[in-house]
């Protein structure tokens, strides 16, 4: 399984994709803890009183875990886990 990260998520860890030892009937958390293990730099741009923070987007096959069961969504075969940071810009008219 594999993180793909966004923004300066990619920039703290090193790279746009990262390997994680989770395996399909893991849950997104696991994904998760495996992925704030291996670059812990992460951790205080992704957690924020012991959890996510708010602004940090957590998506499972292009959809938000929290529409699911958070954290706690089972991972199957082929998913595709990604952290998005809040994301502001573009030009004005």
């Amino acid at each position: 399984m594999e993180w793909k990260l966004f923004a300066d998520l990619a920039e703290i860890a090193g790279d746009r994709v990262i390997p994680v030892d989770a395996t399909a009937g893991d849950t997104v958390g696991d994904a998760l803890d495996d992925l704030l293990d291996a670059h812990p730099a992460l951790r205080e741009r992704v957690i924020e009183d012991d959890a996510v923070a708010d602004h940090i987007n957590v998506l499972r096959n292009g959809r938000s875990v929290y529409h699911d069961e958070g954290l706690s969504t089972t991972l199957d075969d082929g998913d595709e886990l990604a952290l998005f940071p809040p994301v502001s810009g573009g030009c004005a008219d």
